[in-house]
């Protein structure tokens, strides 16, 4: 049995990847998320959700951090997915998001990875994985977005410093920067430039595809798939890289 933490279960490509995960009988999946009422909806879609464990706290908390792992005493994990964040622009003065930003995407995956590594490191498995969710404005940067960018490009610098940190105990770190997804969040995001542009939803997606070389979003599930790989005994070369899966939005 492979056990496999998953933050930012709730929704979008975390929930995607935690429900093509299950589908395998000897996954079990540790889902995470801040809202336990969207938990629920991930378990309801996943494969053999009896087996799997859903943990409802804000990963930037130290004390459920340390309440969590000790009540339910893993004993060892073979990968992470630490993909939990916020998105958003951010405005200097009484209102910044800027520490909320920080705080969740960058602090709050740093705290993840190790809280969770004793556990990775006390694995059987030959090779272990920790995949982290960047973005592909870790690559170029978005006007107010400054919070945003910072943190997903510091995510890089931690996925860099861990694969050379760990390669030692065989534990493979890589990140993945997506551009748009087709998630709750991205549509969210658009609707705010839709709101400023004064324009329709629908005719902001169609504008924001068309400045995408692929004229299209990615799909949940397409992300979901590479993480599959990742983990997977399929590879063990791949450490230390920031995979961009982002329709053409940037290339190198």
């Amino acid at each position: 049995m492979k056990n496999i933490v998953i933050t930012g279960a709730g929704s979008g490509m975390g929930q995607a990847t935690a429900v093509l995960l299950s589908q395998n009988t000897e996954n079990k999946i540790i889902c995470i998320g801040r809202d336990k009422v969207k938990l629920d909806n991930t378990k309801q879609l996943m494969s053999h959700h009896q087996q799997h464990e859903f943990w409802s706290f804000d990963i930037r908390d130290h004390i459920s951090w340390k309440k969590h792992l000790q009540d339910h005493q893993l004993t060892e994990i073979s990968a992470i997915f630490a993909n939990a964040g916020v998105g958003g622009e951010n405005h200097f003065g009484e209102n910044d998001r800027w520490e909320e930003i920080i705080s969740t995407n960058l602090t709050g995956t740093y705290l993840t990875i190790e809280y969770l590594l004793p556990l990775l490191k006390k694995s059987s498995q030959p090779f272990k994985n920790i995949v982290i969710t960047s973005s592909c404005l870790a690559r170029f940067g978005v006007p107010r977005y400054t919070a945003y960018c910072t943190s997903k490009t510091g995510l890089l610098g931690l996925t860099r410093s861990l694969a050379v940190e760990l390669a030692a105990d065989k534990i493979l770190v890589n990140a993945l920067c997506p551009g748009w997804v087709e998630t709750d969040m991205a549509i969210a995001g658009i609707q705010l430039l839709a709101n400023k542009s004064e324009k329709g939803l629908e005719e902001e997606i169609i504008q924001q595809k068309s400045f995408v070389p692929l004229n299209k979003f990615s799909q949940p599930l397409e992300v979901a798939n590479l993480v599959e790989f990742l983990i997977s005994d399929k590879q063990t070369s791949i450490t230390g890289q920031a995979l961009d899966i982002n329709n053409g939005s940037f290339m190198i």
